[in-house]
């Protein structure tokens, strides 16, 4: 792995749900808003069919405000929903022209999302299907927004996109020291408490992110690192 360039100034960081990037790619959001960095997330849905035994309608403004509490404590201040359907996040055009319209009025060097590997790992489980479609969508939004023949309608070319990171996936090629920072990651995950509760079970946000950033610095050569596959986009 090399460690992510970081001659660049903008970013957008995009996701299915509210808490996704919470698991790792925040702390690594810290690191860059520290920097002066601007990073905007753009989440796909609201969440509203996160928890169970609590209706949408009640779960989607409720992880929506957990979301922006959370990204305030990585010192990102914009947060934008495009609405789609949670856990019904479908791969095709409507998803790449909403995608494509945020990237030309947002103008990012780069752009962030996290797997869409089918499962986690070689033998783990199944993906969720929104992030599947998301993050493959992700990807294709960046070429098209370069496109001004692709969707006229969404606004005038993005030429600005560099790369493309995805984090969370099988075999990174890149990282982001995280060690400075890993405590502002924990403090944003847990920040989605009423989502966290709603799974059940004994969840330590703390020992999570610490050990899963100290495997990827085990390779990285430091404490702690968030792993990205990097996309060049041209």
């Amino acid at each position: 792995m090399q460690p992510i360039p970081e001659d660049w100034t903008k970013a957008v960081a995009v996701v299915a749900h509210p808490d996704d990037l919470e698991y790792g790619v925040a702390a690594a959001v810290a690191r860059w808003t520290g920097q002066g960095k601007d990073v905007v997330y753009l989440l796909a849905t609201k969440g509203e069919a996160g928890i169970a035994g609590l209706p949408p309608a009640e779960v989607g403004p409720l992880r929506m405000e957990e979301e922006r509490r959370s990204a305030a404590v990585v010192g990102v201040t914009e947060v934008e929903f495009l609405d789609h359907p949670d856990g019904l996040v479908e791969y095709g055009l409507p998803l790449r022209r909403d995608l494509t319209a945020a990237f030309r009025r947002l103008q990012p060097e780069v752009v962030i999302t996290t797997s869409f590997d089918l499962t986690w790992g070689e033998e783990g489980p199944v993906n969720h299907a929104d992030h599947r479609a998301v993050g493959l969508a992700v990807l294709d939004a960046c070429r098209d927004a370069a496109n001004e023949w692709v969707f006229p309608d969404a606004g005038p070319r993005c030429g600005s996109i560099r790369d493309a990171y995805v984090a969370t996936a099988g075999s990174p090629t890149h990282f982001a020291d995280v060690t400075a920072t890993i405590a502002a990651g924990v403090a944003s995950l847990r920040e989605h408490r009423a989502y966290i509760e709603g799974l059940g079970g004994d969840f330590d946000a703390d020992e999570f992110l610490r050990n899963m950033a100290g495997y990827i610095g085990l390779g990285a050569g430091c404490d702690y690192a968030v792993g990205f596959r990097r996309y060049p986009m041209g």
